[in-house]
């Protein structure tokens, strides 16, 4: 680090959104608003990232801090995108100017000074785009292909789950703004974790992890249904959902695996008895809250990331020869789609979200990717249309822009 940097954190009134055409760094739960501007320091993490985390705490720590609301994700707060792929690089940001408000009515703002780039944020004026056209990455008919070679797999007894992607690309007149596309899904999707960084957005409604103070969570889910809009319609859905056999599996095999997974870092973990259906914009699934405390010394929420990180709902089952099928039958890399996305402060607090229902923005281009859970006994053109209902969350904001 050239420059020492120093962070100062104060409370402050509601400051709104963030700004359209800036540069943001943004992570918005229930539990926790966070939204940031601005680029104070770029925090490198070589490959393999999930082996290397710890050289985000040492940054952190450098950073001189002045802290008068003492709260999780006061002081310097840093945001990453991080890759599917554990074997590639990652990266982490602390904004320059970092605005907070949690549950419990705090709202504060932390401004990081005397960093190189101190200009490098505010905001650029925004057209909004006027003629958009969506397109398949991979012809259907091709990716549903895939899927029965997937499924030839499973039933030659390779695995019992891969999750498959599809990519689906949104071209535009205009660059698509960052901060309008996530003030927008944040008014969507309300009950999701919006997230944006470095040009990464989404609205996912899966926990990963998270951890303040001693306190660990996590909210896997796996096993989904289309909404229709219609209460009863969506009730025997549910009700259908929480009876098949096959998505009840599919959901322990995630569940046992977070659970065993965090085992070791706590000294009480506990999970749902039975799973919940859980709302996601066009779709529901089926989900399990897992809580507990964490035995001393207390570990960062990037170690538990690091322990987490694929879990079965993303990558598939056994993890090992799952990731290897997606690396042989998906013909483009996943970049950071279904990576964890989320925050980390100074003092290891965080949370992080699975990145799915996302899109990464370049130029005039949106790039987004929906993933399905692909078992022995599943229809590849009923997979198809689950990536196109999962798809329609990200394109509904993306065509009110």
């Amino acid at each position: 680090m050239s420059t020492t940097l120093t962070a100062r954190s104060t409370p402050e009134p509601d400051p709104g959104p963030p700004p359209s055409g800036s540069i943001i760094s943004a992570f918005c739960s229930a539990r926790r608003s966070l939204w940031g501007l601005g680029v104070a320091l770029r925090i490198d993490v070589p490959a393999p990232w999930n082996q290397n985390l710890s050289v985000v705490a040492e940054a952190l720590a450098q950073i001189e801090c002045s802290d008068d609301v003492d709260a999780p994700a006061s002081g310097p707060v840093a945001f990453a995108a991080l890759p599917f792929d554990t074997n590639e690089p990652g990266q982490f940001i602390v904004p320059v100017e970092l605005h907070g408000a949690n549950s419990e009515g705090q709202r504060w703002v932390t401004v990081i000074e005397d960093s190189d780039t101190p200009g490098e944020a505010v905001s650029t004026p925004v057209l909004e785009p006027r003629e958009i056209s969506v397109s398949s990455a991979v012809d259907p008919v091709a990716w549903c292909s895939t899927v029965e070679e997937a499924r030839a797999r499973i039933l030659r007894g390779d695995m019992t789950k891969v999750v498959l992607s599809r990519q689906i690309l949104v071209d535009t007149d205009q660059p698509i703004d960052a901060a309008t596309l996530f003030n927008r899904l944040r008014g969507l999707y309300p009950d999701s974790m919006s997230y944006a960084v470095d040009g990464f957005l989404g609205a996912s409604p899966e926990l990963l992890v998270s951890r303040i103070g001693e306190v660990v969570r996590a909210h896997p889910m796996a096993g989904t249904t289309p909404r229709s809009g219609d209460p009863a319609i969506d009730q025997q859905a549910a009700a259908a959902l929480i009876a098949s056999d096959k998505n009840r599996v599919e959901h322990q095999i995630t569940i046992d695996m977070v659970h065993e997974s965090l085992l070791p870092w706590c000294s009480y973990l506990d999970a749902e008895p039975t799973p919940s259906v859980v709302a996601a914009g066009p779709v529901q699934h089926l989900a399990t809250l897992v809580e507990g405390r964490l035995s001393q010394p207390v570990p960062s929420v990037l170690d538990l990331v690091s322990a987490l990180h694929p879990t079965p709902a993303v990558g598939g089952w056994p993890v090992a020869p799952a990731l290897d099928l997606i690396a042989e039958l998906e013909p483009i890399g996943r970049g950071r789609y279904a990576g964890p996305v989320g925050w980390v402060d100074s003092r290891g607090n965080g949370a992080f979200a699975v990145g799915v229902r996302s899109a990464q923005l370049t130029d005039n281009q949106a790039s987004l990717f929906a993933g399905v859970g692909i078992v022995a006994d599943s229809d590849p053109v009923l997979e198809l249309e689950e990536t196109r209902t999962k798809a329609r969350a990200l394109l509904q904001a993306i065509v009110m822009v």
